[in-house]
């Protein structure tokens, strides 16, 4: 699925490909401007400036900053699920949660640990402000997780756990550490918080190998 079609007008009229494309635009500079200053302290009149587009064209995708505000947590997470299959689908060894795990620290250590999860900061912002954001983002992190939990079940359906290990429970172990280290890396603007808790959880999950291959989480 395309991130247009996950984020389609809710009218459902057909569009040109011009306005396609417009919409594309206002999403993409949304997404840009609400990471870094949140989705409170990000104006309409921003993201219209950013998107180089009118108002009448901005109102003319989305009724208001609400709407808006919806559209981009279905964009954002799409654009998240779609950099996570790429790295978790095939997921069959622990030397692949660990090249995972490199890989976001890697990603966030380019930001010195600003800015945190896009889809963790406005969690933050909206779970308590709108209940139709907070039940995409949630679908979203559900979706991440059974990425994170299926890749498990396939390593412990190949011997490579022991059948006591719970992929789910241990999923969601994994996940709280990812996002509760992404916090503390924007607090500090420091990546150690965020390596220290994946490496943590990684142990956790690496005790449950039927023979470790002693890799580090390093």
């Amino acid at each position: 699925m395309s991130d247009e079609q996950v984020a389609a007008p809710t009218n459902r009229r057909r569009i040109s490909q011009r306005g396609i494309a417009t919409r594309e635009r206002i999403l993409d500079a949304a997404n840009r401007l609400m990471l870094v200053r949140g989705v409170n302290a990000t104006t309409l009149d921003d993201i219209r400036e950013a998107s180089q587009t009118s108002k009448s064209q901005l109102y003319h995708h989305f009724a208001d900053k609400q709407e808006l505000v919806r559209a981009l947590v279905k964009y954002r997470g799409a654009l998240v699920l779609q950099r996570e299959r790429a790295g978790l689908e095939r997921l069959r060894s622990f030397s692949g949660l660990v090249r995972w795990r490199n890989a976001l620290v890697q990603a966030n250590s380019l930001n010195n640990g600003k800015h945190g999860c896009g889809l963790g900061s406005m969690a933050l912002e909206l779970s308590d402000q709108d209940e139709q954001a907070r039940s995409s983002l949630s679908e979203t992190f559900e979706a991440w997780e059974k990425l994170i939990s299926d890749g498990l079940h396939r390593m412990r359906d190949s011997g490579l756990l022991r059948q006591d290990a719970d992929p789910e429970k241990l999923s969601t172990g994994l996940m709280a550490a990812l996002q509760g280290g992404y916090l503390l890396a924007n607090a500090a603007h420091d990546v150690a918080p965020m390596e220290v808790a994946l490496d943590m959880a990684l142990e956790h999950i690496k005790s449950f190998l039927v023979q470790p291959s002693g890799e580090s989480t390093h």
